[in-house]
C-alpha cells in the first residue's frame, strides 16, 4: 500500500517541503515536519527536500498489454437525433490525432431512429459508426449508457475515448473510467500524441487554473478524456464521403437503477456567447462600470456579443451570464476584443480557439498580449470612444 512517512533522524525541519506542497499537507511541530490527513501522495516534497528526509513508497503499477488497444472513439452525444457540437468538434480533432497514430476514428452512438445521425458523423470525419439504435435508448440514462459503451470497449477495446465536458459526458465519463480502471483527464484544453511513445497526452488547467497541467496514462487503456465545447475545431463535412456502419450486439438492461421520468426543455438563454463571431469583453481594468458602456457600445457598433472575465463579474460590473474562461463559456469566435483583461490563464483556457484576438490594456506586460494578435496599449477610456468612432464612419462609408 502506498505511504509517506517523515524520517525524524534526517528532518531538520526546513521548511522547504512546506513550501513545495501544493494541497498545504505539511506542517512543521518540534522542529520536525508533519504530514497531514490531506496529502495526496504527489511526490512533490521527495524532490525537494535536501537531507532525504522524507520516505515515500508508491503501490507498483500492473498495466494492461496496451498492443491490444487500437483506434479513437468518439462518444456521439446527441438529443432527439440532432448532435451536440462537441461531438462534431471532438472528431475533428480526433481525425487529426489519429494521422499521428496511423488509426482509425470511431464514432459511438446511442439513442433511437439514428439513420440521418449516422451519416453527419461519417461527414464529419468518421470512419466507423458503432450504433445502438433502439426505442429504450431514446432517452439519456446514465446506468444503460455506461453499461452499454463498457461492454463495447472490453469487446472492440479502443486506445483512446474522448467524451465532451457536457452535463451528460461529466457524468457518463467517470462512470466508464471507474468500472474500467482506468485514468481519466478532465476539461482538457489541448490533446496531443507524444510521437515517439504514442500515447495521448492531455493538458488542462490545474490547482485553480495558476498552471497548465499535461496528463498521461501510459499503463492503462483506453485513455480518456473530457474536453469542454468549442475547445476544438470539426473540420468541414464532407457528405459523400464513405463509412462503416457497425450494429453490434449488446445487452440492453431492461430495468436499471436510475429512472429518467419526465425530460424537461427550457428556452435557451438569449445571450448565446458560443456561437457569437464577434465579442467584446470587459476586465477589471476597465476600471469603472460605468466604462461598461463604452464597451457595450463598441459591441453594438460591430453587432457583437457582450462577454466578461471573472474579474469584471466579481467586480459586479456584469452578470455571470456574460463570464468566459475556465469557470465560465469556452468561445470560439472570428473576432475577440479584450478590453481591461490581464490574460490569466483560466481566462485564457476559454478564447484559444478564437481566430483573431485584440487586447487593449493599459499595461504593456500584460499576459493577454502574449495570445493576442494585435495589441493597443493604452487606457480604455480613451482607446474605447475613438474605436467607436472610427468603426462608426467605416460602417457608414
Amino acid at each position: 500500500m502506498s505511504s509517506i512517512k517523515i524520517l525524524k533522524d534526517k528532518c531538520v525541519g526546513c521548511k522547504l517541503c512546506v513550501n513545495s506542497c501544493p494541497f498545504g499537507a505539511i506542517k512543521i511541530e518540534d522542529k520536525k515536519a508533519v504530514i497531514l490527513d490531506n496529502c495526496t501522495l504527489c511526490g512533490s516534497c521527495v524532490s525537494t527536500c535536501k537531507f532525504k528526509a522524507i520516505d515515500l513508497i508508491k503501490d507498483e503499477v500492473k498495466g494492461v498489454d496496451t498492443s491490444e488497444y487500437k483506434g479513437i472513439w468518439v462518444f456521439a452525444e446527441q438529443k432527439d437525433g440532432v448532435l451536440e457540437s462537441v461531438s462534431l468538434e471532438l472528431l475533428g480533432q480526433a481525425s487529426r490525432l489519429a494521422k499521428d497514430l496511423d488509426t482509425d476514428v470511431s464514432a459511438v452512438l446511442l439513442g433511437s431512429s439514428l439513420e440521418n445521425t449516422v451519416k453527419e458523423l461519417i461527414a464529419y470525419g468518421a470512419d466507423n459508426v458503432y450504433c445502438i439504435d433502439d426505442p429504450s435508448l431514446s432517452r439519456y440514462n446514465d446506468e444503460s449508457y455506461a453499461n452499454i459503451i463498457c461492454d463495447l470497449i472490453k469487446q472492440y477495446k479502443p486506445d483512446i475515448v474522448l467524451l465532451g465536458a457536457t452535463a451528460y459526458g461529466r457524468s457518463l465519463a467517470p462512470r466508464i473510467s471507474s468500472r474500467l480502471n482506468t485514468g481519466l483527464t478532465a476539461d482538457c484544453t489541448i490533446l496531443e500524441i507524444d510521437k515517439e511513445k504514442k500515447i495521448l497526452l492531455q493538458t488542462r488547467p490545474a490547482f485553480g487554473g495558476n498552471l497548465m497541467a499535461t496528463i498521461v496514462c501510459p499503463n492503462h487503456r483506453p485513455q480518456m478524456s473530457t474536453v469542454r465545447p468549442k475547445v476544438m475545431k470539426a473540420i468541414e463535412p464532407d457528405y459523400n464521403r464513405k463509412g462503416t456502419i457497425i450494429n453490434p450486439e449488446v445487452i440492453i438492461p431492461a430495468s436499471t437503477k436510475v429512472k429518467v421520468l419526465d425530460v424537461c426543455t427550457f428556452p435557451k438563454e438569449e445571450l448565446n456567447l458560443e456561437d457569437a463571431e464577434i465579442i467584446v469583453a470587459a476586465g477589471r481594468g476597465i476600471g469603472d462600470s460605468k466604462n461598461l458602456q463604452l464597451v457595450e457600445e463598441l459591441a453594438k457598433v460591430l453587432n457583437a456579443t457582450v462577454g466578461a472575465s471573472r474579474a469584471a463579474v466579481d467586480e459586479g460590473y456584469i452578470e455571470y451570464a456574460h463570464q468566459i474562461g475556465q469557470t465560465g463559456k469556452t468561445v470560439s469566435p472570428k473576432l475577440y476584443i479584450a478590453c481591461g483583461i490581464s490574460g490569466a490563464i483560466q481566462h485564457l483556457a476559454g478564447i484559444s480557439s478564437s481566430e483573431i484576438i485584440v487586447a487593449i490594456n493599459k499595461d504593456p506586460d500584460a499576459p493577454i498580449f502574449k495570445v493576442a494578435h494585435y495589441g493597443i496599449v493604452g487606457d480604455i477610456e480613451k482607446i474605447l470612444p475613438q474605436l467607436i468612432e472610427k468603426f462608426k464612419n467605416k460602417l457608414v462609408k
